[in-house]
């Protein structure tokens, strides 16, 4: 992969991850809250607000978090949860209240994820197959031609059109592009200086939260472009996890 279009973690959001690994939840007391050792916490500040300024509730401060990200409809970051709270809980301690959040609601049929947009809940994959038989129409299925092109991208970002025909062998219509711009999962990043200053292509923020990660790290290494199998079952899981705005 020639560029990473996204910046680090560490700088596309402050709050010091609550979880382990390749974000999949904290082991056992890793990130977790103390209620009793912080219910007597002293607050930021003196100022008024839903938290009492001499104590942190947090059993309180926890059901706002989890009300507020059950109800979005798009990924949550720290920054936007903290605007809430009146004094300000600061980064650590909602950090921390988000990884102990995650723990509650592990094995439970919905789980709080962390993506590369925020904070997000959602419904564990093993269930999806039940809840497809609900759908009135199924998921629209991507065509190969389609799903390589999105790979290429995924694998070689950035790239250009003519890239992408040189490694598949085969022109590129100008439809699989669209397609996969008005899905969201690529954008254009700017333009290759050489002449006509062709647009170069990358995935979004969008394409790694319809696929449940966190960062391109996560995907899984392709050794060659023609092993790129895992990369489309990801797709074709995400297409069924979310149809409702595919295009």
């Amino acid at each position: 992969m020639s560029q990473n279009p996204f910046p680090p973690e560490s700088e596309a959001e402050d709050v010091p991850s609550p979880v382990s690994g390749r974000g999949w939840p904290a082991g056992s007391g890793e990130g977790a809250v103390d209620a009793d050792s912080l219910s007597s916490s002293p607050s930021p500040t003196g100022e008024r607000g839903d938290l009492s300024a001499a104590d942190i509730d947090v059993a309180h401060a926890r059901q706002v978090l989890e009300a507020a990200l059950l109800s979005a409809t798009e990924p949550m970051q720290s920054t936007e949860l903290r605007r809430m709270f009146e004094p300000d809980l600061g980064a650590e301690l909602v950090g921390r209240l988000l990884a102990d959040i995650q723990q509650e609601w592990q094995g439970k049929a919905v789980e709080l994820m962390r993506l590369a947009s925020g904070w997000r809940f959602q419904t564990r994959a093993v269930l999806q197959p039940y809840l497809d038989r609900l759908r009135q129409t199924r998921a629209p299925r991507y065509s190969r031609a389609v799903l390589e092109t999105l790979a290429i991208i995924v694998y070689r970002q950035p790239v250009t059109r003519g890239d992408i025909e040189e490694i598949r062998g085969v022109a590129v219509s100008a439809n699989i592009i669209n397609l996969l711009e008005t899905r969201g999962w690529i954008d254009t990043i700017g333009h290759r200086d050489t002449p006509g200053r062709p647009a170069l292509f990358a995935t979004t923020r969008k394409f790694l939260d319809d696929l449940g990660l966190r960062s391109l790290t996560e995907l899984p290494p392709l050794s060659s472009l023609s092993d790129i199998e895992g990369v489309l079952d990801l797709v074709d899981t995400a297409e069924s996890a979310s149809p409702s705005d595919a295009p």
